[in-house]
This record gives structure tokens, C-alpha cells and sequence, in this order.
């Protein structure tokens, strides 16, 4: 077959997206044999050289379309055709609603369908109406017009069947890996945690500053933890972006101390950050899976997390839940794990952790997604 791949959105700086689109392609490459298929890779420019190919049988091609453009949607699907693809494989739902030739997409999440507030987004209301109704009609067309739905939890399966009413049978559910390989890098914990105005002790967050990640009400129960534990930040990892600023706002308006806000951390020093944490906490009010809580729990942390949608699914037993809308529920679970972060986990807790972290792996990722293809090429 000639199998497309939409990687516009390769590598770390989409956060969960790119990463799930890098880890994919470069498991395919690895498992997949020179005689098997032909598999064309679009990149947007910027991403190009990001993508080295190590078989004759993975072809790169400058795809430099605009993810939620019009250009994405009228000419993306047209330089598409002239690739002939038997399959195109769409690693997020924004599908071009003029390409007819077969496809498979992969959901995430159904966010914009549960949380469609104005405050997630910098634009003003009318605007933002419209390009919702927009957002739903191509993930709808989307998943409509897929021979096959890849869903990344059985929490997703679900929520496409319920809110979409997607036949059950059109769906498969295939687990994301997540970046589990020690890095052993010889850098120096000072001075990386100086290079972001990180100080310890502290406690880590990791994510985008979206509404639904519910770090506004996580500064407001830090402010009452910090006042029995005053030498202890709490630090907010994530891009920059319009949301963080408006974050940051709020910090300094209600005047809350020891918050650090470090802005895009490179990948090669996120294992560091996350090992010289005291704990990691987890307060999302949505999920259709969650990387950062499973890398805490793979470089040792103690965990503290939102009990909503994907999370017991994914974490099972290996962590402590809160309710996210309520306060005293994620002050308490928050107390309780600071409490006993230095405590050693006994046999039984690290061999449940090793069980649910070999669950997800981008090997068996790519094979499965591999099999899906052959699937539906019959």
C-alpha cells in the first residue's frame, strides 16, 4: 500500500500531538519491513529536517499547510491526490473535509464538545462561535467519513459513542507509549534548574494552561498549602502562551508566592525536572489520556491526580485521586502525598506501577496502528 501519515504536527513542541505523531512514524519505521508498504510522511516546513528516514520505503514530503486554515482545508486535499495513497492516516480530527479517498483518523479527545468555553480562546465571542460550529462539523465529517476511528483510551471509545454516536464497531482503542527512557545525561541539576528559575524544593505540574487543566484553582490551593509549607514552589511547566499570561496575572494579582512559571522546557532537560521534583500533581478536568502523570510515575514520583475521565483508566492504583472542582479534596490528597513522598513504595506498589507502565509503549503502538492499516486494506 501507499500509506499517507499527516505529520504536521511532529515532535515536542505540539505537546501531546506532536509527540504522539513523532513517536508513531518512528515506530512504524522500525517496525515495519522495506517490502510492506510505501509510506509518505507530510511535514510542514519548519519540521522537515526533524525527520531523518532510515528506510528507503519512508518518503518525506514538504506539507507546509496550516493546522485550522483555510488553506488546509481547499488546497491541502488536492496535493494530497496526487500522491495516489490507498490510506491517509490523520493523527488529530482536522481532516480535510474535500479529501474522499480513504482514511483513518485518530481522536484524542472530544474537548471542544465539553468544554466549548468562550475563556478558551483569545478570540472575541462571535468569532470563536463560528469557529466551533466549524471545529465540529469537520471532527463530525471526520469521523464519518474514516473507514476506522483510533481511539486512545477506552474513555475516548466511549465519549465518541456516546456524544457522536459512533458505531462501537468502527472504533479501536489503541494506547499511546509515553517517553519512559532514562536520558542519563551528565548535566548538572543546578544548573538546569537555574537555567529556569526553578528552586527547590518544589512541587511539578507539567501541561498547557488551557481552562479545562484547572491551574487556576490549583494556584488558589497552593496558596493555602504554602502557608504551612513556606519553603516549598510549586512549578507550572508548559509554552508561554496567551493562557499562561493570563495565569500569571492572576498569580501576581492575588499575590500568590512561590509559583514559578519557566515557560517551554527542552526535552532533554524533562527528566531532570521531573526527578528533582518533591511530587507531581495532576488537577485536569478532561483528558482523553495524559502523558505527564505516567513519566512522573516512571522516573519515581509520587503522584497526587484529577480522579475525571481518562485518569483511573490509564494510572489505575499507582496514584492518589482528587476530585478536581473541589478544593479541599485536591488540599487534602495534596497534603497526604507530600506527607509520605520520601516514603519508599513497598513490592506490591512498584509491581503494579511496572505492570501499567508496560502498557503503553510506542513499539506496541506502532505495531497495532501497523495492524490496523493491513486491517483495512482488505
Amino acid at each position: 500500500m501507499r500509506i499517507g501519515i499527516d505529520a504536521r504536527f511532529f515532535g515536542p513542541k505540539e505537546k501531546g500531538l506532536g509527540v504522539y505523531v513523532q513517536k508513531l512514524v518512528e515506530g512504524l519505521e522500525r517496525n515495519n519491513n522495506e517490502t510492506d508498504h510505501h509510506f509518505f510522511i507530510f511535514l510542514k516546513k519548519d519540521r522537515f529536517d526533524d525527520f531523518k528516514p532510515q528506510k528507503k520505503n519512508f518518503h518525506k514530503v514538504v506539507a507546509d499547510f496550516q493546522w485550522y486554515g483555510w488553506k488546509e482545508q481547499l488546497i491541502y486535499p488536492f496535493f494530497l491526490n496526487k500522491y495516489k495513497l490507498d490510506l491517509m492516516h490523520f493523527g488529530h480530527f482536522n481532516v480535510p473535509v474535500l479529501y474522499f479517498r480513504k482514511t483513518i483518523v485518530t481522536i484524542h479527545d472530544l474537548i471542544l464538545f465539553h468544554f466549548p468555553t468562550f475563556k478558551n480562546s483569545t478570540l472575541n465571542k462571535a468569532f470563536y462561535l463560528i469557529k466551533l460550529l466549524a471545529y465540529r462539523m469537520v471532527i463530525n465529517l471526520a469521523v464519518r467519513k474514516a473507514v476506522l476511528i483510533i481511539a486512545i483510551s477506552e474513555f475516548t471509545k466511549k465519549d465518541l459513542i456516546k456524544t457522536l454516536k459512533v458505531s462501537e464497531e468502527k472504533i479501536k482503542v489503541v494506547y499511546q507509549g509515553c517517553n519512559f527512557v532514562s536520558q542519563k545525561t551528565n548535566q548538572n541539576a543546578k544548573t538546569i534548574l537555574k537555567k529556569y528559575g526553578i528552586i527547590k524544593p518544589y512541587l511539578l505540574c507539567v501541561g498547557n494552561a488551557y481552562p479545562h487543566k484547572n491551574l487556576e484553582r490549583l494556584s488558589e490551593v497552593f496558596s493555602i498549602f504554602n502557608k504551612q509549607n513556606s519553603k516549598v514552589s510549586l512549578v507550572l511547566a508548559g509554552g508561554r502562551d496567551f493562557f499562561y499570561q493570563r495565569l500569571e496575572k492572576k498569580i501576581a494579582k492575588e499575590e500568590i508566592k512561590n509559583i514559578i512559571i519557566p515557560g517551554f522546557i527542552e526535552q532533554v532537560d524533562f527528566e531532570l525536572i521531573f526527578r528533582e521534583s518533591e511530587m507531581f500533581i495532576y488537577p485536569s478536568l478532561y483528558e482523553g489520556f495524559g502523558f505527564p502523570p505516567l513519566e512522573a510515575l516512571a522516573y519515581g514520583k509520587k503522584v497526587s491526580c484529577s480522579n475525571k475521565t481518562s485518569m483511573p483508566e490509564i494510572l489505575g492504583e499507582s496514584v492518589e485521586y482528587f476530585s478536581p472542582e473541589d478544593p479541599k479534596s485536591i488540599l487534602d490528597c495534596l497534603n497526604k502525598v507530600f506527607k509520605t513522598r520520601n516514603k519508599r513504595k513497598n513490592e506490591k506498589q512498584m509491581k503494579k506501577i511496572t505492570e501499567i507502565i508496560k502498557k503503553f509503549d510506542w513499539d506496541k503502538t506502532a505495531q497495532e496502528t501497523l495492524n490496523i492499516y493491513n486491517s483495512v486494506s482488505k
